[in-house]
């Protein structure tokens, strides 16, 4: 009976390091689906928003981090046309590009939201992690609004609080 239940246990330990390494939601597919072509004749405003978001921060001293799930919101608030996002460009504390998401345009339709999801898992962004996008839109249109949403809890602990994008071009 013994010997039945260690292949199991090798095969479940197995499993669990698979799991581990994907983090973060990178989803090509779903950007892609969002792919479009802008006309630059259109009279276009092209912007660049800058967004903080902690992966970690820190508690008790600089040696102990709490690690947190960051929820980045990227939204359309215009009631009536879409706007497009050229680039989502994540970086760390150090301002080292981490990763980028997309790097072409992607509409999001009026009063849409679409989301971004950095894991508890993945603290590679740090305590001063951060959001670069590039953004185009009609001259008529308010700027997207890009604003992220961490969380953890531990036991009884519960943590979460937001920030909020602004416009750096």
């Amino acid at each position: 009976m013994r010997y039945f239940f260690i292949p199991l246990i090798l095969i479940f330990s197995f499993l669990s390091c698979e799991n581990d390494k994907e983090i973060s939601s990178i989803d090509p597919v779903n950007w892609e689906k969002r792919r479009v072509t802008i006309d630059l004749s259109d009279s276009l405003r092209i912007g660049q928003s800058y967004l903080p978001v902690y992966s970690e921060i820190y508690s008790e001293s600089e040696h102990l981090t709490i690690n947190l799930t960051a929820t980045v919101s990227l939204r359309n608030i215009n009631p009536s046309e879409s706007i497009y996002l050229n680039k989502a460009a994540y970086y760390d504390t150090k301002g080292n590009l981490i990763r980028t998401y997309f790097d072409y345009p992607i509409y999001i339709k009026p009063l849409e939201t679409i989301e971004i999801v950095i894991d508890e898992r993945d603290t590679t962004g740090g305590a001063g992690a951060n959001f670069v996008f590039d953004w185009t839109i009609n001259e008529s249109l308010h700027e997207p609004f890009f604003e992220a949403v961490m969380i953890s809890t531990i036991e009884q602990l519960g943590i979460s609080f937001t920030t909020q994008g602004v416009t750096i071009n």
